[in-house]
C-alpha cells in the first residue's frame, strides 16, 4: 500500500506544482517519471532496510535470496536516473516492464505464505490488490515513459 501511496501523493504534488507555479514547463511525461522515480528509491531503500521481509517473500526454489533482494533494490535505485532523463527514460521504462513483471511470482509467493509485510499477511486475499497494483505499475511505466513522451 505504501507504494501506491508515495506514487500518487508524488504525481499530485509534482503534478499541480507543475500546473499552477511552472506552467507545464516540466511536462505531464516527466511528472508520472519523477513519481515512479520517487517511488522506486522508496522500494529500493526497503530492499535494505527490510531485507529479512524480502527473503522471506522469495519462492522456496529460489537460490542466493539476499543476493537477489540486493541486486533488485540496486536495479531500482539505478531505474532512477534512467527514468528521469529523457535520453534514457524509454529504454528505462521497458526494463521496468519486465522487472515488475518478473518480481510478481515474489509478491504471489508472499502473500501464499502469509509474510507478515506490505499486506500479505491476509494471504491470497492480498493478491487482490497486488496483481492489479503491479499492473498498475506496468501501465504507468508504458504510459509516462512511452506513451506519453511521443506525443
Amino acid at each position: 500500500m505504501a507504494p501506491l501511496i508515495i506514487l500518487l501523493v508524488t504525481f499530485g504534488g509534482l503534478y499541480l506544482t507543475d500546473r499552477y507555479l511552472l506552467a507545464g514547463r516540466l511536462g505531464l511525461s516527466f511528472v508520472g517519471r519523477a513519481a515512479m522515480a520517487v517511488m522506486l528509491i522508496a522500494a529500493g531503500i526497503a530492499h535494505f532496510t527490510n531485507t529479512e521481509q524480502f527473503i522471506e517473500l522469495m519462492p522456496d526454489v529460489v537460490p542466493a535470496k539476499r543476493e537477489l533482494v540486493y541486486f533488485t533494490g540496486v536495479c531500482e535505485l539505478l531505474a532512477v536516473p534512467g527514468l528521469l532523463l529523457s535520453k534514457t527514460s524509454r529504454l528505462t521504462s521497458i526494463v521496468l516492464i519486465v522487472f515488475f513483471v518478473l518480481i510478481l511470482p515474489a509478491n504471489i509467493a508472499g502473500s501464499l505464505k502469509q509474510v507478515q509485510f506490505g499486506g500479505m499477511e491476509y494471504g491470497p486475499w492480498y493478491l487482490l490488490f497486488r496483481i492489479p497494483l503491479q499492473i498498475l505499475f506496468i501501465c504507468w511505466v508504458w504510459y509516462f515513459g512511452i506513451k506519453a513522451r511521443s506525443h
